[in-house]
């Protein structure tokens, strides 16, 4: 066992996190952390209101431990998908792309925790400000969308500008990162890419193995694949995204199919984007790069897909279970405060 701020705060085991990564913390994956002494949060973002239901009581057939669920507030329906976050009295909710004083109020009224994913110091004041428990801070080196700061630089800083706990994400892969981060100031760490590498994860087999054959050098960074700053899988296909950029016919022709598949209003959707025109151009991006990125999990097409990843990638090169990962993470981040506390006298 190890106790920090977090593991107190979310009644777990470990100080090790799934993040939300859409077709990835799927409720098997999920489970499958809490039960091993960590926590995930389920991802629904490309899920309907009826599929997040059903994922969360998926999620509690599978594990009696505390769990979480994402609202990714930016992305069309997520309002609706963190009413039954809050319905289903889901015990952590992790919020981001958005404000979230009315989700903390609402889930602190049953108990309920949020932790908001931030990428600066100044949204993780405002985040504090509006009633986060905790904060979930993504660096530079992290999968999808992490800040332009790295992790190294990042995590200390809000650690210091904030007094709730902080868990750092980008770049952790064993106990090595575990032991660096709890270092640096941080309350527990994710490990997405590490965690999505593993015998219980949904990602396709064929995209596992183009991770494992990938350096801590194959992946790009940039703002022109779905609209933020986001890290992926570095293959002809993703090159030639990112290239192209936003493909305003692309996504006219994709938007309406992706509403139906979420099961939203057609109307709703349009009106949400000219409510919000400084959104809009960034759900065209979004509603372009839907597909690739399902494709590239669930298919294991990298012709046509893109998959998100971390440069922690280069530092993996096994697939291991959950429950073995999360062990050798611990023993080892133990080991290495045992023989830093020989060195430092």
């Amino acid at each position: 066992m190890m106790e920090t701020r977090i593991t107190k705060l979310f009644g777990i085991k470990y100080p090790i996190i799934l993040p939300g990564m859409s077709w990835i913390s799927v409720p098997e994956l999920v489970a499958a952390v809490c039960n091993a002494g960590g926590i995930g949060w389920l991802a629904t973002g490309p899920l309907t209101t009826d599929q997040t239901r059903e994922s969360i009581k998926k999620i509690r057939k599978l594990t009696n431990k505390p769990f979480g669920a994402g609202a990714t507030l930016l992305m069309p329906g997520a309002k609706e998908n963190a009413e039954v976050l809050l319905e289903e009295q889901v015990p952590v909710i992790n919020v981001s792309l958005g404000k979230c004083d009315w989700i903390a109020e609402r889930a602190h009224k049953y108990g309920g925790k949020v932790i908001a994913t931030v990428t600066t110091e100044k949204h993780a004041l405002a985040a504090e400000k509006q009633g986060a428990d905790a904060l979930q801070v993504t660096g530079n080196e992290a999968a999808a969308h992490g800040s332009q700061v790295t992790t190294l630089v990042l995590t200390p800083a809000i650690v210091k500008a904030v007094k709730i706990p902080v868990v750092s994400i980008g770049g952790y892969a064993d106990g090595h990162g575990l032991a660096a981060a709890l270092a640096l100031g941080a309350d527990a760490i994710g490990m997405g890419t590490r965690l999505s590498m593993t015998k219980e994860s949904p990602v396709h087999e064929t995209t596992k193995k183009a991770q494992l054959e990938a350096s801590i050098d194959d992946t790009i960074y940039s703002n022109r694949f779905d609209g933020l700053y986001c890290r992926v899988l570095k293959t002809p296909q993703a090159e030639k995204s990112i290239r192209q950029g936003i493909n305003l016919f692309r996504a006219m022709i994709a938007g309406p199919r992706i509403a139906k598949e979420m099961k939203l209003p057609l109307f709703k959707l349009m009106l949400g984007m000219l409510a919000q025109p400084q959104n809009m151009m960034k759900l065209a991006h979004m509603a372009t790069a839907f597909d690739k990125i399902k494709w590239a999990t669930e298919k294991g097409d990298l012709k046509y897909g893109v998959h998100l990843t971390g440069q922690i990638q280069g530092l993996i090169n096994d697939l291991p279970t959950v429950k073995e990962v999360i062990e050798q993470t611990v023993k080892e981040a133990k080991e290495v405060y045992k023989k830093m506390g020989t060195q430092l006298k």
